[in-house]
Formats: C-alpha cells, sequence, structure tokens
C-alpha cells in the first residue's frame, strides 16, 4: 500500500512526535510511538529462527546482519556469542548484554515403535508438552513432530488410579515413523534439538506473544538501542560492547565466558522478569510488577547500588516510568556472571514484564519495550569514564 503524501512531506515532523511520545511518562503514550517496520521485520525474523542452547548461530547470525550497520566491529567467541562493538580501543568499556537461548529438548531415546523420548535442554516446562507441534533438527534438515498424550476418554482417573500428568519420563513425540529404523531415516539422531513451532505474533492493546521473548527481546532491544545511537550520531566517550551471549539458561555460560574476554567496567544487562499479576502467583513472593507499567529495575548484591542510583536518576529525568523489585542471593540473570567476572565489574539490571516465562505463549507490552531501549540509550548517554561508581568516594 503506498505511503500518504502527508508523512512523505514531513518526515521529520513525524520522527519527532514518535521521539517525543517515546520520552512520555505513560505508557499508553509510548505504545502509539510503535515499533517501526523495520524493526519489525528483524524481531520478527529473529524470534521466529530457532535459536536453542548450544545451537544458537542460526540466530545469532540474524542478530549480526541486523546490527551491522550500526557497529564499527564485529566479534565472537568460540561457544557463539556476538558482540557489535561502537567506538572500539578505548580503555573504558560499557557493556549492555541479553542472552541469545532459548530452552528446548533432545532427543534422549527412540523406541522399536519409532516413538522419541527426550531430555531437557534448559528449563522447558514439562507442564504445557502435550499437543504441541515441534520442530526436530536433524542431520536432514527440519523434521515435523507432536507431543503425543493419551485421549481424556483413555485417561480418566478412578478412586484407585489417579489421572497421570506429564513429566518429562511419559513424555513422548510421534512424527509419523512407526519403528526405529524410519525415525532414523528421517535424519533424527540422540542429541537432535527439538524446539516448539510457535512463533511471534501480536493481541489487542499492544501486547505481544512468542515461544522466546525470553531473551530474544533482550537482543531486539540491545541491537534497536545501537541503532538509535547510530542514527543519532551519539559520540560515546567509551567502547560500547553489545553482547548477546549463548547458554544463559543452563547457567549464565556464555556471559562467564565473555566477560572474561572482554573485562567490562561497568555492565548494562537486560532480560525478562515475571508480571506478576495474573493467577497462581504469590506477590508476598514475587513482587508487584505488571507489564505495560515500564521496565523493572532491581535491587540485589549483584547490582551495583551506585550504578542503579544512576539509571534510577536517568529514568526520573526522561520521564521513563519503572517498577522495582527486590532479589535475593543471585539475580538468575547474566548480571552475576559480569558482576563477579575478573576484579568485579559494576552491573545493573533492567528487566521487561513477561507473562507466562517459559511457555509458548510468552506475553509483553510493546510500550515496555519502547521504555526500556529509551532507558538504557539515555543511561548510555549519561554514563563517563568519569561517573564515580566507588563506594568509598
Amino acid at each position: 500500500m503506498a505511503k500518504s503524501k502527508k508523512k512523505e512531506e514531513k518526515p521529520e515532523k513525524a520522527e519527532k512526535v514518535k521521539k517525543a511520545s517515546q520520552k512520555a511518562a505513560g505508557p499508553e503514550k509510548a505504545s502509539k510511538a510503535g515499533i517501526d517496520e523495520k524493526a519489525m521485520k528483524f524481531m520478527r525474523e529473529y524470534l521466529n529462527t530457532a535459536s536453542p542452547v548450544g545451537f544458537e548461530n542460526s540466530g545469532q547470525k540474524v542478530w549480526i546482519d541486523y546490527i551491522k550497520p550500526f557497529a564499527d566491529e564485529i566479534m565472537t567467541d568460540p561457544y557463539g556469542t556476538a558482540v557489535a562493538i561502537i567506538n572500539p580501543g578505548q580503555p573504558f568499556k560499557v557493556v549492555i548484554e541479553a542472552h541469545a537461548d532459548e530452552i528446548s529438548w533432545f532427543v534422549n531415546y527412540i523406541t522399536d515403535l519409532g516413538l522419541i523420548y527426550l531430555k531437557r535442554n534448559g528449563g522447558v516446562d514439562h507442564q504445557i508438552a502435550p499437543s504441541k507441534r515441534v520442530l526436530i533438527h536433524g542431520k536432514k534438515g527440519i523434521v515435523k513432530g507432536v507431543f503425543g498424550w493419551p485421549a481424556i476418554h483413555t485417561r480418566m482417573g478412578t478412586a484407585d488410579q489417579k489421572e497421570p500428568i506429564p513429566k518429562v519420563d511419559n513424555l513422548w513425540l510421534d512424527v509419523g515413523a512407526r519403528n526405529k529404523k524410519e525415525v532414523e531415516e528421517l535424519g533424527i539422531h540422540i542429541g537432535a534439538v527439538v524446539t516448539y513451532e510457535e512463533g511471534i505474533d501480536e493481541l489487542a492493546y499492544d501486547f505481544m506473544i512468542a515461544r522466546a521473548f525470553d531473551n530474544r527481546i533482550g537482543g531486539f532491544m540491545i541491537a534497536e538501542t545501537a541503532r538509535q545511537l547510530k542514527e543519532e550520531k551519539v559520540k560515546l566517550p567509551y567502547s560500547l560492547y553489545v553482547v548477546n551471549a549463548v547458554q544463559e539458561e543452563i547457567g549464565l555460560r556464555g556471559a562467564e565466558m565473555i566477560a572474561r574476554r572482554i573485562k567490562p567496567d561497568v555492565a548494562i544487562v537486560t532480560d525478562v522478569t515475571h508480571d506478576t499479576t495474573t493467577p497462581l502467583i504469590n506477590k508476598n513472593i514475587e513482587g508487584d510488577i505488571a507489564c505495560g507499567k515500564g521496565p523493572s529495575l532491581a535491587y540485589a548484591p549483584a547490582v551495583h547500588n551506585k550504578l542503579l542510583a544512576l539509571i534510577e536518576k536517568v529514568a526520573a529525568e526522561e520521564k521513563i516510568p519503572v517498577q522495582w523489585r527486590a532479589l535475593s542471593r543471585s539475580t538468575g540473570t547474566d548480571t552475576d556472571s559480569f558482576a563477579y567476572a575478573n576484579d568485579g565489574c559494576p552491573s545493573v539490571l533492567i528487566s521487561i514484564p513477561l507473562r507466562y516465562m517459559h511457555t509458548t505463549v510468552e506475553m509483553l507490552h510493546k510500550s515496555d519495550i519502547i521504555n526500556t531501549i529509551a532507558l538504557m540509550v539515555a543511561s548510555l548517554k549519561a554514563l563517563t569514564p568519569e561517573t564515580n561508581l566507588s563506594y568509598f568516594e
């Protein structure tokens, strides 16, 4: 469909309106700014590309191709973490980071009847699996399959026998094969990785769903942060390392490796956090966080208090709404790996609220994406090598 003449004549005005609305205090105003089609195209491709733990390279290629024009250098490490570097070679180094991997399954055992049993690859939720469609990434390409489960007619519980519940050891895949040989002829092998089929979609009122917003929405936001810095021609007084790390879901391993390699002076990590406003979540334990009310900042031992105060001040000055959480011994995110790497790295966590984590319908609000990007951009502008992060000065 052709663009209207009015929009073609006044692109500068439209862009000013967009930027103004992004800085507005309310998420409703921020959401109206939207995410432009270039960014949405990247988001769709990135979210719909499988990137399971240990096999992130396909998703990483999509991410690198998008961010490359906004960076001066690209580097990767042996396990697949991708880094875009802006203003390289400076003595002071800042990281903004997300993780690229998604939870998945491994093929573990193939029966003589052609059914496939699995092992977890990350914290995949077995309770949502029955009747889900999957993609098995075999040696001959992708093979479609389904999680089988007995029909309700055949599994009704009785006084003597409880109805079965899904567990890792009683879930199986059916690919249409009727013996082990037929399975193997499809290229399926022990260790083949399995991902869910669902991709990204949009709901009413600016909500979006996808199977892997945890945490490829972070990869999207740090890429958009790099894009905005480039388009605004921001000259940073330090080297910025935009890090999309692998293997977070099995113990923060990718961040651990890349933190040792980069040796940053500051790290700003972004990940998802729980929206606690849905049923069956205890706010006494999880706190009070909601989609559409802005990114979440957190207090935790690994979170550097003075760096957190800087982020909080930036949010107030830019009128970016934020929410607050208290975390315990660890954040459970790559923040921990950066904070405790090398000689210690002042680190902070900026989280985006998410409903239904580790399901195929992870849900978030567009305004939170926009506000998180705005907070990262403004924080990077405020940060300098002279920023005093010492607890004793």
